[in-house]
């Protein structure tokens, strides 16, 4: 018989050290809670199985939101940087992101050193098996050594861990990523506890040895002179280090197509839902067989090795046929590989199962963020995490939660989605899904969120006061370009571009409405000299776009009436004459907190919503 036995009292337990675990931690203590961290393995704190970067399309918003409300992401992506750049450049400043290149190794080891000088919190080895309650709330967290951790609140972080096994064609190991153990004891007490448990599958490519890939005929993509992803940080590395540019042809497509029989996506091994934004080659070369190629990055996994990773290569094909379909590749024909591709399925929950705080509607101080939380990326389990370990130490600390709408950030965005919608299949973050993300761009985040962050306690003195400087420089800007420019040299600058000349008085922000770059008119009047470069960005953006961003506003403001109606907890749906039965599942699955959650459920249409409506007018007058 097992012995039991107490490993202390704690504030919070947080279970996983991935990328939500991290920021989940850091949430808690930070804010004063005493913490400890769960980890299988103290090397994978941190660590990246798929790809070595941060950011990217969408991503990149969701890194800055979380530095600005006070996370560490972006502040170690910083520190890890190979290269950097801006997607998008060429469109328009909404969905413009910020994506670097990181080295693996050293980002591992610059958030392990984090964790490990910050006060309030302990980092321990060992897996957890049970979530103690009693009475419907946390009270602990028993590991599978039988330790106890007494607690209050709980954040589950666990990855792909959860009954991982990994899977490279006739091959299949219970394993966790990259070789790390996997987690077997938890998923059957989140069943126990009311959890809805499913099946989703990722996968990632094989890593090269560099010095066997013939760079020369390659594509080279270097990195560029942008701003770093942390707003306490004011610049990116003076030297990067490039990427290189490579195409699948038709012999890597004949490779895959003519041993499908021997891919476990398409031979039965492998039948859990996996991503859809991010297929594998397999997937992509017979969903897409018309296309004679597809798109590959080779990036570096580090400064101190020679490691190589093979974007858009991500496969589950056997070993032999791995090295056959790479070195088809033109560049890779010479090419050794040092770890091979594989495919991860692992257990996660249902997020219907979660209010918008991310705490877990059937026990109370139980949140779950992250890969268990059905999504994909390390900046999307970031966000989770933090908002996940900053609402647990809130609820400790008896304060109001932080739920963050739709119009606020992309953070809240991605949660909505979670809690309203759900997902069936890894969910990943795109600009598409923000209604009004004219306003939720990466350039404002501070200005959206730092405050919020500053009220919650976890914003530091200097990032506070480094947000007011910026938000003073930002308004000095904005009247600069909004004050008067001399006449003559304003029409100079129109005739140059082909428009008819000002007539009346004209400022800069006019010259910049109608078309003429902020960079004509900084050197033709000499403005805005010595001002940070970011900060002039954001300004510009203000202005240009000042229209469009009066409307998004007038949106947003509307959104927030429905979500202050809100609905009673104990409201049985069933009962509610005039809602279809569909809309009432749907509703009591759920269980919105207010009008405006509701009108974003799947399966509730505008005839619900009215209806829930007039049941509240109709409550009020009664009460």
């Amino acid at each position: 018989m097992k012995h039991f036995f107490s490993e202390g009292t704690y504030d919070a337990v947080v279970i996983g050290a991935g990328h939500a675990g991290c920021e989940a931690a850091l949430a808690l203590a930070r804010t004063g809670q005493k913490t400890v961290m769960l980890t299988l393995n103290p090397d994978s704190i941190a660590f990246m199985p798929c790809n070595p970067s941060v950011g990217g399309t969408a991503k990149g918003h969701l890194v800055r939101e979380i530095d600005a409300l006070g996370g560490e992401m972006g502040l170690n992506a910083d520190r890890a940087t190979l290269q950097i750049r801006m997607l998008n450049r060429g469109k328009g400043a909404a969905v413009q992101s910020l994506r670097a290149q990181t080295d693996k190794n050293l980002y591992h080891r610059e958030m392990k050193k984090v964790l490990e000088h910050t006060e309030n919190l302990k980092i321990v080895q060992g897996e957890a098996a049970e979530i103690l309650t009693e009475n419907g709330k946390v009270t602990g967290v028993k590991t599978t050594y039988g330790g106890i951790f007494s607690c209050r609140a709980a954040v589950i972080a666990t990855g792909v861990y959860l009954n991982a096994r990994t899977i490279t064609g006739e091959l299949v190991k219970e394993s966790g990523p990259n070789g790390f153990e996997r987690a077997t004891a938890l998923t059957k007490n989140l069943v126990e506890l009311g959890y809805s448990v499913r099946r989703f599958k990722t996968g990632t490519p094989a890593r090269l040895d560099g010095r066997t890939v013939n760079y020369s005929a390659l594509s080279v993509q270097n990195g560029e002179e942008v701003y770093p992803f942390s707003f306490l940080n004011d610049r990116v590395p003076d030297t990067q280090t490039p990427c290189y540019l490579a195409y699948t042809n038709r012999n890597t497509h004949e490779v895959i197509l003519n041993n499908l029989d021997r891919a476990p996506l398409y031979n039965g091994e492998i039948s859990s839902t996996g991503p859809r934004y991010c297929p594998s080659i397999e997937t992509k070369v017979v969903r897409f067989s018309d296309k004679e190629r597809h798109q590959l990055f080779l990036e570096p996994e580090g400064a101190d090795t020679t490691e190589v990773y093979v974007q858009g290569l991500s496969t589950s094909l056997p070993h032999d046929l791995q090295k056959e379909m790479y070195r088809t590749v033109r560049g890779l024909e010479q090419c050794e590989i040092v770890r091979y591709a594989y495919a991860i399925e692992y257990d996660c929950i249902d997020t219907l199962d979660l209010y918008p705080t991310l705490e877990f509607k059937k026990v109370e101080g139980l949140y779950t963020a992250g890969q268990i939380n059905g999504t994909s990326g390390y900046e999307e389990a970031a966000a989770q995490g933090l908002i996940a370990g900053l609402n647990a130490s809130l609820k400790l600390r008896n304060l109001p939660p932080l739920v963050l709408g739709r119009g606020e950030a992309y953070i809240g965005v991605l949660i909505d989605d979670l809690v309203t919608k759900g997902t069936d299949e890894p969910y990943r973050m795109m600009t598409s899904r923000a209604e009004y993300r004219l306003y939720l761009r990466q350039d404002n985040a501070d200005l959206r969120l730092t405050q919020k962050g500053c009220d919650a306690g976890l914003v530091s003195e200097e990032r506070y006061r480094k947000f007011c400087e910026r938000k003073i420089l930002r308004d000095q800007i904005i009247a600069t370009l909004n004050s008067r420019a001399e006449q003559k040299k304003a029409n100079e600058l129109c005739a140059e571009h082909g428009f008819a000349p000002l007539t009346g008085g004209v400022s800069y922000a006019d010259l910049l409405r109608r078309g003429v770059p902020l960079s004509e008119i900084r050197s033709k009047f000499s403005i805005l000299e010595g001002f940070p470069r970011d900060v002039i960005d954001s300004a510009e953006t203000e202005i240009r776009y000042e229209g469009y961003l009066k409307n998004s506003m007038r949106e947003i403001e509307k959104a927030k009436k429905s979500e202050e109606k809100e609905l009673p907890a104990d409201l049985d749906y069933s009962k509610i004459e005039g809602l279809r039965l569909e809309a009432r599942e749907k509703l009591q699955r759920v269980r919105p907190l207010n009008l405006g959650q509701a009108e974003r459920i799947s399966g509730v249409n505008p005839a619900d919503v009215a209806v829930l409506a007039i049941y509240l007018s109709l409550r009020k007058q009664k009460s």
